[in-house]
């Protein structure tokens, strides 16, 4: 420990945990924007691509850090520029174009590298630039790399909008006059910068991991591009500070230890993260799965209760469970008012038939909107409507219920359960030609109201049906005629006149 302790107070080890650290951030916000555009092989690309710029820069000036920075910079660049030319002017896929270039720049800097490294007196060590070599950052070394961060960041708050839009929809920043092709080569100019940067700390095969790891955790964790860019940045300092700790300890190779730490914490994540984590998801698919139990349930007891064949036999045979399951879902249920017993016989209790009645409607409404609505026959819709009416919500059922203008037959000939309101509904599509009605004073909700106002039509408007089709209907109001969609005249309440 006193090892340690004197180890990361010197002054290598510090300008090494601040190099590292500025890395981390960085490449965790860039990568956001690389891992969302499935650019994470084109980060490899560049990242081996670099590699002709550094052996240029040292014959034209010798060994110096702005100059490999410079060098590697146009090196990315030509390579990004490259890429982009095949995959739009040459029938070869995307991927194998990335893989042709890179490879070939990769392997032009290798043999570079190989060739200055045979003359007296050079010291151009190609393991350096492959893993890195953090204990070595200069001063020179570190300021380049602030400058680079402080740039990399500015740029992505400064274009997060354009950045944003050209990343989740790229034809509407088109339409927009935004140029889709400026923001990429820009994007990838960040991405040269952010490549060169890590160099130095872990390497061009590892800059990859640093760029894709932190990113690939934040998704996991939050569905938010803001505050992904923020955990993504969060992640890569936490996996730089603690990676070179590691190294430290163990004396290990920093580059590789702070990828390491990147995928500790993205395996924690994995598991542990609260809405795509594996352990939750767990839970909430056992959860959903006793849930429909416990509503399957209250469906067959009721169907058996209609026919006065309500018992725990029969209840088991018709669900298929076993008897301790069903034991404990009738408990379950009992506990919340659904069931109850009476002279030691099962029955339902008048919440529980509500219950019951909200999964029926749920299962045929969605099999009449089914058939109605997306063209399904009758032998298709039963599996597909046991599946969804555990699914959906009092709301969405509302909605579906008013667009198919409130059927009470689904498509087998069975009736739909209706659901109270708190008052008659009496939709405008089932009047008939030249019938005479006003509209109602409640609607369904605030959006028919609205609607109705972009008509002219308010509360006590008397009208008379002139025109029905299945796209409009024509409305004569004080030998004015007003039409409407039909599918809004399904929503529309109206009254009878008196």
């Amino acid at each position: 420990m006193e090892e340690f302790l004197f180890a990361i107070q010197q002054e290598w080890a510090i300008r090494a945990l601040i190099a590292s650290s500025l890395v981390g951030v960085m490449c965790g916000v860039l990568g956001c924007f690389i891992v969302l555009r499935n650019m994470a092989l084109i980060g490899d690309a560049l990242s081996h691509a670099i590699l002709p710029g550094v052996v240029v820069a040292f014959v034209l000036i010798g060994h110096n850090s702005l100059g490999f920075f410079a060098g590697a910079v146009i090196a990315g660049l030509v390579t990004a520029i490259g890429i982009t030319w095949i995959q739009q002017n040459v029938k070869t896929k995307n991927d194998a174009a990335i893989g042709i270039v890179f490879t070939a720049m990769f392997a032009i800097g290798v043999m570079g590298i190989s060739e200055i490294s045979r003359k007296p007196g050079v010291h151009l060590d190609l393991h350096d630039f492959l893993f890195g070599n953090i204990l070595g950052v200069s001063d020179e070394d570190l300021y380049i790399t602030a400058a680079t961060t402080l740039y990399v960041l500015l740029s992505v708050i400064v274009f997060y909008r354009y950045l944003f839009i050209t990343t989740f929809q790229s034809v509407i920043a088109a339409t927009m006059g935004i140029s889709t092709s400026m923001v990429h080569y820009f994007l990838m100019l960040l991405l040269s910068f952010a490549v060169v940067a890590s160099l130095q700390t872990v390497g061009v095969i590892l800059v990859v991991a640093m760029l894709v790891t932190p990113a690939a955790t934040a998704l996991l964790i939050s569905d938010k591009l803001s505050t992904v860019v923020f955990i993504a940045a969060l992640i890569g300092l936490l996996s730089a500070i603690f990676g070179f700790f590691l190294a430290v300890s163990l004396e290990t190779t920093p580059g590789p230890a702070m990828t390491i730490t990147a995928t500790l914490i993205y395996l924690f994540a994995v598991f542990f993260s609260p809405k795509k984590g594996l352990v939750f998801r767990y839970f909430r698919s056992k959860k959903l799965k006793i849930k429909i139990q416990l509503e399957d349930t209250m469906k067959q007891a009721s169907r058996l209760q209609e026919k006065g064949l309500l018992t725990f036999d029969n209840l088991s045979e018709r669900l298929g469970f076993n008897k301790a399951t069903l034991k404990r879902h009738i408990a379950t249920l009992s506990s919340k008012g659904f069931f109850t017993k009476k002279a030691g016989e099962l029955a339902l209790t008048q919440n529980g038939t509500a219950e019951s009645n909200r999964l029926v409607r749920a299962h045929r409404l969605w099999e009449t909107y089914m058939v109605q609505e997306m063209g399904m026959t009758e032998d298709q819709i039963h599996e597909e409507a046991e599946k969804y009416e555990h699914l959906l919500t009092d709301e969405l059922l509302d909605d579906v219920d008013s667009e198919l203008g409130f059927p009470t037959m689904d498509p087998h000939g069975s009736p739909i359960p209706s659901k109270e309101r708190g008052f008659n509904i009496s939709p405008l599509i089932n009047l008939k030609l030249l019938q005479e009605a006003k509209i109602a004073s409640q609607q369904l909700n605030e959006h028919v109201s609205s609607q109705l106002w972009r008509y002219g039509l308010t509360p006590g408007t008397v009208f008379s049906i002139a025109e029905k089709t299945t796209r409009q209907v024509g409305l004569l109001i004080e030998n004015k005629e007003v039409r409407i969609p039909s599918n809004l005249a399904k929503k529309i309440n109206i009254n009878s006149l008196e």
